[in-house]
Formats: C-alpha cells, structure tokens, sequence
C-alpha cells in the first residue's frame, strides 16, 4: 500500500536554506561521537533493510541485514506476532498536522509498563513516557522522556500526577487501550504534539527480547542496590518470591562501571530509582540507554543476519509490545525508518535532569523544557539541541 501524500510541507535537503544538516550532537558514553560529531555524516552502503532498528523499543529490530528477497516475509511475521490496537483515540495527528502519512516529521508516543500476571488490566500506572522524534529527514530519532510525577491537567478527571493519566483511562473496562488514549490525550493537551503512533512497551517482556540479543551493554554511573530483585544460590529472583525459598538472599548490586548485561540485569538496573542521586531522572536516563543499547545490539555483529535468533527476535517482541501506527501499514513505516541507526538516537532530558517545581511545590516542567516540546511540534528540535547543549542525556 502506498503512502498517501503528504499534507505537511516538504522536507527540506539537507544544507537547504532555514535547515541546519542532519547531526547528532556531541554527547558522552558508549557510542557517542568523536571529535568532529557534528559533522554530517556519510551514507553507509547497507542494503535497503540494513539500520532499521528499535524504534518502538523492539518492533523494527526484525529487518536490519535481511535481504530484500525476504522482507515481506519478515514484515508479515512481526505484524502477526505484534498485538496491534487504537492507543491513540482522538490524539492523532490531525489532516493539518500531518494525517496518516510519513512524508514528515513522525511523532510517537512510547509508554512503559511494568506489568505483572497478577495485577489487573485496570491497576497499571505508566511510569515510563517517551516522545519518539523523528524530523521530516528521517534520518534521526530522539527521545525524550517526561517525568512520571509531573503535574498534568487530565481530561475529565482535574489535575493530577501524569502517570495516572493511563490509570484513569484504563478503568471501566478501558483497560491498556484506554489508558494509552487517555495519556495521549494529556500530553497532546499540555505539549501541542500530536502523534502518528504509539506503542504500549511491558518492561517486563524485554527480558525475552535481550535474551535473544545475548546480552547489551550499559554503563552504570551511580552504584545502587536493587530494590526489587535478589540472588538465591546464585539465581535472580524478585524480593517477594526470594523471600518464600526462606533460603538466604544476597542483594543485586549494580555496581559503577561498563559490562554486558543479561536481560534480568539490564531491565533491573533500568527499574531503579530510589538510592540513586537524581531519583527518576536518573531512572529515565537509563531507561534511554537501555533502548539505545537493545537498537545498537540489533544491528552489530550479525544478530539479525541468523534466520533463528531473528525469528526469535520476533516472538520475544511479540510478547513486549502492543503497537499503533496510526492506520499506515508497518511495511510503509519501515521503508520510511530505513535510514535511522541505533548510532541515531540521541537522548535528551527535560528539566536538566533535575527535579523542577511549581508554585504548589508539585513538579512541572521547566520554562527549556516547554521550549524543547515546541521544537518537537515544529520540526526544528535540531536546531534546539544546537542551541541549548544541556538538554542532552549526560548518561556515561
């Protein structure tokens, strides 16, 4: 199916007049860029479904390094093994921002969800929220993450934390649907951005996707202890269920330092917040590098040139992601994403990675931050970035 054309304007070439060239900003840590990494840089030569990588965290990790010849195939395989749903209600892109097509900008909306079997469909909070951006070169993304305490007007149920935001929208049978629209919703309300798709990520099915990666690599900045998991005779377990063994427990340690985590060790590491100096901020800016890593992974050292880890690549993402593109057809979306790299993604922080506060002490978003989210709207968060340097990720 054809993408439909487009009612935004045309992307502009790059070097074109009122368009700074595709770049990723300077930034520390694994991966980052070297002296010069503003420079533009050069087309690799892969085939055409070689890079595409971890958008909504996992979904596009099926296609890089697979032949043309096997595309579809593969395209066919992912969307049958990804539940899809309508998580955006009413906070779509508009006929006049954009619509259903991909010609431009691509704004997602990522949610993350640690779910349990035993919680109930209408007892989840998201905690994590990410804006995915995409600008109309289509050949970055950023990722932007929103505090999980900030001070939000929810439609139809007055001001509150935003992470109840999913909450309310999942109660009387709305379950995980309902509170991605809602959540929607909130933030097209409060930031102006509308989406083209979203995705509904369960951090707790991305064991299985980094299990089939083998391992990632994640740079720990501040020792913390596990607040949630423990050892017994060596093996991970949660506190509750280690607690039951009545055997003696020894508590997970993530310790400073750069290593190849396993799946278990990985997310864990990602879930923490208490102990750790900037509390969720810091939490949010592990979470990035997580995403960053899994996309990295994806694309290096053959992961998805191996016809089984691929197909198990496939089934574990499956079971981790709940998917909207917003009515185009993923097949469209891919082909559109050729271009973006795990090396592409450039993580940026709200509020300095600082905790920020209103006049009722409750936290906000900074005067910087409301300036990123309009950069969002308006295409040109490039040209933010260059101009306000401190909004990106510090996460080493």
């Amino acid at each position: 199916m054809p993408v439909q054309t487009s009612h935004r304007p045309a992307p502009l070439e790059p070097g074109a007049p009122g368009r700074v060239p595709p770049i990723v900003p300077a930034q520390p840590g694994p991966g980052g860029p070297g002296p010069g990494g503003a420079k533009k840089r050069a087309k690799r030569k892969d085939p055409l479904w070689a890079r595409l990588t971890l958008i909504f965290g996992a979904v596009l990790m099926m296609a890089s390094g697979a032949a043309i010849v096997g595309a579809k195939a593969l395209i066919g395989q992912a969307t049958s093994s990804i539940d899809q749903g309508n998580l955006l209600g009413d906070a779509g892109k508009t006929e006049a921002e954009g619509g259903k097509n991909l010609d431009g900008p691509i704004d997602m909306l990522l949610l993350g969800v640690d779910a349990r079997e035993r919680w109930a469909a209408d007892n989840v909070r998201s905690d994590t929220i990410i804006i995915l951006h995409i600008p109309a070169s289509h050949d970055q993304a950023y990722l932007i993450s929103i505090p999980r305490d900030t001070e939000a007007e929810i439609p139809g149920h007055g001001t509150d934390k935003i992470n109840a935001a999913f909450y309310f929208g999942a109660q009387n049978g709305g379950g995980w649907e309902g509170g991605a629209q809602l959540m929607a919703k909130t933030i097209k309300q409060m930031t102006g951005i509308g989406f083209d798709g979203a995705a509904i990520i369960n951090f707790g099915g991305f064991k299985s996707v980094i299990d089939a990666l083998g391992t990632v690599r994640i740079c720990v900045s501040h020792e913390v202890a596990s607040k949630h998991m423990s050892l017994v005779d060596g093996k991970p377990m949660w506190n509750a269920d280690a607690k039951k063994t009545g055997k003696p427990r020894t508590k997970v340690v993530h310790k400073k330092g750069c290593k190849e985590m396993e799946g278990w060790e990985a997310l864990d590491y990602a879930r923490q917040r208490y102990g750790l100096p900037g509390g969720d901020y810091d939490r949010q800016q592990n979470q990035q590098q997580l995403i960053k890593a899994m996309a990295k992974k994806a694309t290096e050292k053959g992961v998805l040139t191996n016809p089984l880890k691929l197909n198990q690549l496939i089934k574990a993402a499956g079971k981790a992601l709940i998917l909207d593109t917003g009515g185009v057809p993923i097949a469209d979306l891919i082909f559109t994403l050729k271009g973006v790299t795990g090396n592409d993604l450039v993580t940026l922080r709200t509020n300095g990675g600082t905790f920020a506060t209103n006049a009722n002490n409750r936290e906000t978003l900074n005067e910087l931050s409301q300036q990123m989210f309009r950069a969002v709207k308006d295409d040109t968060l490039a040209d933010f970035v260059v101009s306000n340097p401190e909004v990106l990720s510090t996460r080493k």
